[in-house]
């Protein structure tokens, strides 16, 4: 049997790249063993422009958070930098040079380089199942007046309730298709509270 990691460059996902990629170049199926990360629906997105009001609260790195089991998959791409700028652009289709910088996470085996939220975990991971690199979105948490600002639980709740009409769909099918080994306290409140459990 071949080793999935194989010296590739992996992306790691937990929220809808797993089931929505589009045009990142995936090479292969996601895998379910991924590294132990502390995820949470934390984070209010949506709307092109920055003053836009947000449309769904989706899931990101949050520090000091219970840690869950997350998923990754190879890419078909030929160095960091370019694993980094498809990353980027699956996440934000306006992504530049400063956006990829910030808002992607990496760790290199050969240059020994490293950036972003939870990056020594995740490089202890991909080395020990012999990546030579990965990438993650590392996107900060917090609605979009308060960015870095870890939300409670009942104010992620209030939002989503509070959405316009015409929104909560969308916001809805995030939180109903996100994979179910995400399974965070935020998440059991918002089914709880909510209704919306995980698709079948």
């Amino acid at each position: 049997m071949n080793d999935p990691a194989n010296g590739a460059i992996a992306c790691l996902g937990w929220g809808s790249l797993v089931w929505d990629p589009r045009d990142l170049p995936c090479r292969g199926d996601w895998h379910n063993d991924g590294p132990l990360l502390p995820i949470e629906f934390a984070r209010a997105s949506g709307g092109k422009k920055k003053e836009d009001p947000a449309e769904k609260i989706t899931l990101v790195i949050c520090p000091d958070t219970p840690r869950v089991r997350t998923y990754w998959t190879r890419l078909e791409v030929a160095d960091m930098q370019v694993a980094r700028e498809r990353l980027a652009l699956r996440e934000y289709a306006g992504a530049n040079a400063t956006w990829t910088e910030i808002n992607t996470g990496f760790w290199d085996r050969a240059t020994g380089n490293s950036r972003g939220l939870e990056a020594e975990t995740i490089g202890a991971w991909a080395a020990a199942v012999g990546l030579a690199g990965v990438v993650w979105t590392n996107l900060p948490f917090g609605l979009k007046t308060s960015r870095g600002v870890m939300p409670s639980p009942e104010e992620v709740v209030s939002f989503l309730r509070a959405l316009d009409p015409t929104k909560q769909p969308e916001a809805e099918g995030y939180v109903r298709q996100a994979p179910a080994q995400i399974d965070t306290p935020y998440r059991r409140l918002i089914e709880r509270e909510l209704g919306w459990s995980r698709r079948s």
